[in-house]
């Protein structure tokens, strides 16, 4: 199983991280919309690097699927083929009054997103008329003028960040790979994702799509390294359990009732009081935990069977270089 990576969001330090994450032995690289542009350390890194990078995942509804286009193409073409154009939806407050921007259905917004924003770069790559009309999308004008032409590394592929199960289902049937969010159980993946993802493929009469499970990751060696890896994870946590849309996956593990705790002690600010509320069972539940190795095997369980690699996230703390390079060897060798 390969390993996938978060890239330093500042592109300012990007190439240099990159350079070093690499040389750890990482597989890929991601970015995701947080305090900085998605797009832009990647480009950084596509000049230094010759590894796979990602979106994981790029704010689609604020956007148009013109400017996801353009911006994935040329990252197909600098990083040499080696890009892949990840999309979310996000949640509405944020769409709303964070980007400014209209809310509609998300699952049927996205496949729109999706299924045009593949029409460009097919027509694009083919030559062929741009002719796409949806209810919320319409692209039907693509003058000579703005045609980058042919992709030498051919079109990249989009893939579709998912939780529930409309999501699920519309990625699998639209999208090239589905990114499973990180926060999430084994029970909640096997039970749930998987088979709104068999839905989705026999709707659309499609035989597999790949699928790209996140991980969130408590790893240390001694005791402090693993409490304070732990501390950054439970916050990570808190924070995920404090948002409505994420309760079923709290829900399939019999700690739903916790979930309006989460969210009332968010809107006062009380992060203290949300991360107490994270049990050691929860962390050991919806993270992993433990040294490289035993982070390794226990993602391998998880995954292994359904998945070529992972992306993994160390929130709140700094994982050693060391460690990220001892988890990606281990992962290479048990997959």
């Amino acid at each position: 199983m390969l390993l996938d990576v978060q890239l330093d969001g500042r592109p300012d330090r990007a190439a240099e991280r990159a350079r070093e994450l690499v040389a750890a032995g990482v597989a890929g690289l991601f970015t995701f919309e947080g305090p900085h542009d998605v797009f832009f350390p990647l480009v950084t890194a596509a000049g230094v690097v010759e590894t796979d990078l990602m979106t994981n995942v790029a704010i689609a509804m604020p956007r148009s699927p013109m400017h996801l286009a353009h911006a994935a193409w040329d990252l197909q073409l600098i990083s040499k083929g080696r890009f892949r154009l990840g999309l979310g939806s996000q949640i509405r407050p944020h769409v709303e009054k964070r980007y400014g921007a209209t809310w509609s259905p998300p699952a049927a917004r996205m496949r729109e997103i999706v299924q045009a924003t593949k029409a460009i770069l097919a027509s694009w790559q083919d030559g062929t008329r741009l002719d796409f009309r949806g209810e919320h999308t319409t692209h039907t004008l693509m003058p000579p003028t703005f045609v980058p032409g042919p992709n030498p590394f051919g079109p990249p592929p989009v893939l579709l960040g998912a939780l529930g199960p409309v999501m699920t289902r519309t990625a699998a049937e639209v999208a090239d790979g589905l990114l499973v969010m990180p926060f999430h159980s084994h029970r909640h993946l096997r039970e749930r994702t998987l088979p709104a993802v068999a839905e989705g493929l026999a709707r659309a009469g499609r035989d597999r799509i790949d699928l790209f499970p996140q991980a969130i990751v408590a790893m240390g060696r001694t005791d402090d390294e693993l409490a304070r890896a732990t501390a950054g994870v439970r916050g990570l946590l808190a924070f995920y359990g404090s948002t409505p849309a994420y309760r079923p996956v709290l829900d399939v593990e019999g700690w739903g009732e916790v979930q309006p705790e989460f969210n009332a002690l968010s809107k006062v600010g009380d992060v203290a009081a949300m991360m107490a509320l994270v049990t050691d069972e929860m962390v050991e539940t919806l993270a992993v935990r433990g040294t490289p190795e035993q982070c390794a095997g226990e993602l391998e369980r998880r995954f292994g069977d359904v998945a070529e690699r992972v992306c993994c996230y160390f929130p709140g703390y700094d994982a050693p270089l060391d460690q990220v390079g001892d988890l990606a060897r281990a992962l290479a060798e048990a997959g």
